[in-house]
């Protein structure tokens, strides 16, 4: 069982309650789950910035409640039917955090390893270049139990940076950092139904945490 809600709320309301970043934003949705004191981050969500307002989408398996800067109009719930994932097309509409991991190299340009042979991996980057975007959403698909459909429009949007600030465990001085967001739309078959379902509630790609990685579905026959 799975709940997809859907919140809506005006900027000057979340000004107020001082919600200015994706980390903040990353605290402020536990407050859609009652008792979550000890308990590990087990749901999916999605911030639209609209003109003068938010549209935030939240999957979970527990079922989600308004917290109270969102009014009882702009709270929308609704339980997924273990029949929605059974179908073979679906329009899709993802937020996406798509990232590299850039090798380390020496002086010299080679390659540094671990004493066991492996590649030391430096720090992960955002993907930007349209080419290597598709191949990343292509890759992310396969791997997630289903594929895009290639003779249907594949929308790929420009990467934009999601800055926040967040406070150093060790030091307590804020660190600023970023996430770059890609939006993708377009038409997915499903090719192995458990794996898709399994990636429908675990979500595509990094920084889920950080309102990335929920597939918005719609089912369609072709």
């Amino acid at each position: 069982m799975s709940w997809l809600a859907r919140l809506e709320v005006n900027t000057e309301t979340i000004l107020a309650e001082g919600i200015y970043d994706s980390y903040a934003w990353h605290k402020r949705l536990w407050e859609c789950f009652a008792n979550t004191s000890h308990a590990k981050r087990d749901f999916l969500a999605r911030i639209d910035h609209l003109e003068g307002a938010f549209r935030l989408w939240i999957l979970a398996k527990r079922k989600p409640v308004r917290p109270q800067w969102c009014s009882p109009n702009g709270f929308a719930l609704k339980e997924i039917a273990a029949s929605f994932l059974t179908h073979r097309y679906y329009a899709f509409d993802l937020r996406a955090n798509p990232t590299k991991c850039i090798v380390q190299r020496g002086l010299n340009g080679e390659t540094l390893l671990h004493p066991n042979g492996k590649r030391k991996h430096g720090k992960r980057a955002p993907i930007v270049k349209p080419g290597e975007l598709r191949g990343w959403i292509d890759r992310k698909a396969i791997a997630g139990g289903f594929r895009i459909v290639e003779d249907k429009p594949l929308e790929i949007g420009r990467m934009v940076e999601n800055h926040f600030c967040k406070k150093n465990k060790e030091n307590s001085e804020e660190q600023a950092a970023y996430h770059g967001g890609v939006q993708f739309r377009g038409t997915l078959e499903v090719i192995d139904p458990v794996g898709f379902i399994e990636t429908y509630q675990s979500g595509v790609g990094s920084a889920k945490s950080f309102g990335f990685g929920l597939l918005l579905l719609a089912p369609i026959n072709l």
